[in-house]
């Protein structure tokens, strides 16, 4: 005789998804994430990697005399970089999969793959530079020593990610971009800083004094910039949306948030973050709980919010495009005159 559980799922249920007074429902259950690897289509967007790392090495630890903050063992912080680099691999590319953690089998639209790796048992290189007050890492001596023009234009390489520090010993930018369509980064876009070819690449600078979390917020104001820079009004003012405004949010702004970095808020918001359209999509009641109330949680779900493959959106009567796009392949969008709406 099979046993009447009608009543336990009803329970969990409840537990889960209520109706506020306002009748709008009240989610609390944490998302859920498929497995990596994801499934990736014919099309997806391939991204090419160099790894660069900066370790100041001293009697086989870190030199904290350089990093000003860092001195494990050599091996720890080797192992935790290379760690963090696998891991940065999966969080991007389960990110970029559309309503990935509510429609199963959705395609990624990024595909990383690491084509070559550098160590340098040696401080960063600096330099002075005016509006900091203390040396800037010298992106343009970096990438040079490391041979770029090679890495780029025969290799294809599209990031690369410098593993060093800060320790308030050095100033970085998380984000910096070169190409021939400029510079659109989480940087001061100085045109100088780092050598100009035929085709774009993003530099992206990680603390190993830090986590997967802090690495993955580079790439979250890398997104910012390019799609602001895309389109404001679409990206900015209606997907963004103002504070509590009942949008999607941003990196340090979850919808429910009311001030930077407010990634633990248990207040609940009506929010369409799920079903972001436009003009306005069905809004239901979430709070941290979503988002497990953590912020690496927060950006992969944010991510899979971003319309992707397959969207099926609109902006009026115009279809909206996959804005992986300005990540995967930012050339081919401009030079195809593309925006976040056909």
């Amino acid at each position: 005789m099979t046993p009447n559980t009608s009543g336990v799922v009803k329970m969990a249920f409840s537990r889960w998804f209520r109706r506020s007074d306002d009748g709008l429902p009240r989610v609390q259950q944490p998302v859920q994430f498929p497995a990596w690897p994801p499934r990736y289509a014919d099309d997806v967007f391939r991204l090419p990697v160099l790894v660069l790392s900066y370790f100041p090495e001293r009697d086989g630890k870190i030199d904290r005399r350089a990093t000003g903050d860092v001195g494990e063992p050599l091996e720890n912080i080797r192992s935790h970089t290379q760690e963090t680099t696998r891991r940065l691999v999966e969080a991007l590319e389960l990110g970029s999969i559309y309503h990935g953690y509510k429609v199963p089998g959705t395609p990624a639209s990024l595909r990383y793959e690491v084509v070559g790796s550098i160590e340098y048992f040696e401080p960063l290189p600096t330099k002075t530079k005016a509006g900091h007050s203390v040396p800037m890492t010298d992106y343009r001596a970096i990438v040079e020593r490391a041979d770029i023009a090679r890495w780029v234009t025969e290799t294809g390489v599209k990031e690369v990610w410098l593993w060093g520090y800060h320790g308030g010993v050095v100033d970085l930018w998380e984000s910096n971009m070169a190409g021939p369509f400029g510079d659109i980064s989480n940087s001061d876009r100085d045109p100088g800083d780092l050598p100009v070819f035929e085709t774009t690449y993003t530099l992206y600078h990680y603390n190993y004094a830090r986590g997967l979390s802090e690495a993955v917020e580079d790439h979250m104001h890398q997104i910012e910039a390019v799609l602001r820079d895309a389109d404001s009004r679409l990206f900015w003012d209606k997907f963004v949306g103002n504070v509590r405004g009942g949008r999607c949010g941003s990196a340090h702004f979850p919808p429910n948030a009311t001030r930077d970095y407010d990634w633990a808020n248990p207040a609940f918001v009506a929010t369409d973050i799920e079903d972001w359209r436009p003009g306005g999509g069905s809004r239901q009641l979430l709070n941290c709980n979503r988002w497990r109330c953590d912020s690496l949680t927060w950006f992969t779900y944010w991510m899979q919010n971003i319309p992707g493959r397959d969207n099926r959106l609109f902006d009026g009567d115009a279809p909206l495009t996959n804005w992986w796009t300005f990540i995967g392949d930012w050339d081919a969008a401009h030079r195809a005159g593309m925006g976040l709406k056909a």
